[in-house]
């Protein structure tokens, strides 16, 4: 399985020359100016690029150090991925933002539920560049998952789609699609869902962009219309979905946030010079917030550091993906509304970037606006904190009038 890896230990000199290997192939590989031609890009040179980045990474395995041994950069230790993470944030490497559910949502499901005819066609063709995208949520099924309403009717060998999904991450962009359907509306809502993976380019898929806030169009709404899935792409059995789906969230709440935690560690330094280009380090309330950051991203890093070595030992706690995906929430939103508070009102005037923003860009203003995305994908702050009450803390469900 993807993401139970090998144990580590206490891999001393070994792990620093780990870090020397990884160093040594970004300070050669890694592209430089990168962000400066991106500013410039439209979508189809965002995806150029992309394209172009990973088929350089993939190679040396730090794209994959999550998959289990056998595959190319698999069965990594965690600290090993954690060094490469630091390494990657070091260098100022891009994210593989187009590859990102491929590499973590996709394969990690795949891997753990997936045939062995399955896995033989879809993990290779992930690494040689194959990009997925997700198709959970709908316009009246987001934070309450279990409501989807696109309904998928078996006739002899094949499902037939109907319905519409969004948010789906690179939509327009992707090959396949990771798709919740409802199959039954007999029993509990989570029994009648099933688990396919839908060819993106099927007859009835129409995806359309959604224009953000920043100018980027990152999410797709997605319309299925008679929509032909062979029943030899279901995940798991059928009506068994909902089960197959933790495994898909567990990794956008858990593994995945362990790359961003290193990123947002290291472009501390972003902040710092924030502070202090606008004379805002020498401001005690500004210093404090500061260094509230810093510890939370600590804590963050630590709680990170935790779940995955009780994941590797088969010993995850009970919410401890919502928990970390929540906490990583708000500790984003706080680092780049602070960066934003720095430069006052000339941070508001910065120009948007293209496709790809994130927390480490330096923009404030893009930044801080791409931050309110990570307090609704992955399932909403509201949604993890009901998790945590009632099944980390035992409390009462809420009872509806």
């Amino acid at each position: 399985m993807i993401g139970s890896n090998r144990q580590g230990g206490d891999l001393g000199e070994n792990l620093q020359a780990f870090r020397d290997e990884v160093r040594a192939w970004l300070t050669a590989n890694a592209p430089v100016g990168w962000r400066e031609k991106m500013a410039g890009a439209d979508g189809d040179g965002f995806v150029a690029f992309q394209r172009e980045w990973f088929a350089a990474l993939a190679p040396s395995g730090y794209a994959t150090p999550h998959w289990e041994k056998g595959w190319v950069g698999g069965g990594r230790s965690l600290a090993e991925q954690v060094v490469i993470f630091e390494e990657m944030a070091r260098a100022d490497a891009p994210r593989l933002l187009l590859h990102f559910i491929s590499l973590y949502h996709a394969a990690m499901t795949i891997s753990h539920w997936g045939r062995d005819d399955q896995k033989r066609r879809h993990l290779p063709a992930i690494i040689a560049g194959s990009v997925w995208c997700q198709g959970f949520s709908e316009p009246n099924a987001g934070s309450d998952l279990a409501s989807l309403r696109t309904r998928a009717e078996r006739k002899g060998d094949r499902y037939i789609v109907n319905g519409q999904k969004i948010w789906s991450t690179m939509g327009q962009y992707a090959d396949w699609c990771l798709l919740l359907v409802r199959t039954s509306t007999d029993g509990p809502k989570q029994a009648g869902i099933t688990y396919l993976l839908m060819d993106m380019k099927s007859k009835g898929v129409v995806p359309r962009p959604i224009r953000q806030i920043t100018g980027d169009e990152e999410f797709n709404e997605v319309f299925l219309e008679d929509v032909e899935v062979p029943v030899e792409n279901r995940l798991g059995e059928e009506g068994e979905g909902w089960k197959v789906a933790q495994t898909t969230l567990s990794s956008e709440r858990g593994l995945t946030i362990l790359e961003l935690a290193e990123r947002m560690n290291r472009a501390l330094w972003r902040l710092m010079e924030a502070l202090a280009s606008h004379g805002r380090n020498t401001d005690a309330q500004f210093r404090r917030e500061a260094v509230g950051v810093q510890l939370r991203i600590d804590a963050l890093r630590a709680m990170l550091a935790d779940f995955m070595a009780r994941s590797e030992a088969g010993s995850e706690l009970v919410g401890a993906s919502s928990m970390i995906k929540h906490y990583y929430a708000q500790t984003l939103r706080e680092f780049t509304q602070l960066g934003l508070r720095a430069q006052g009102l000339p941070g508001q005037e910065q120009s948007p970037m293209t496709l790809g923003g994130g927390h480490e860009t330096g923009n404030w203003m893009v930044d801080f606006l791409n931050s309110y995305m990570w307090t609704i994908a992955g399932g909403t702050n509201e949604i993890q904190r009901t998790i945590i009450s009632e099944r980390v803390l035992k409390m009462p469900r809420e009872k509806l009038s």
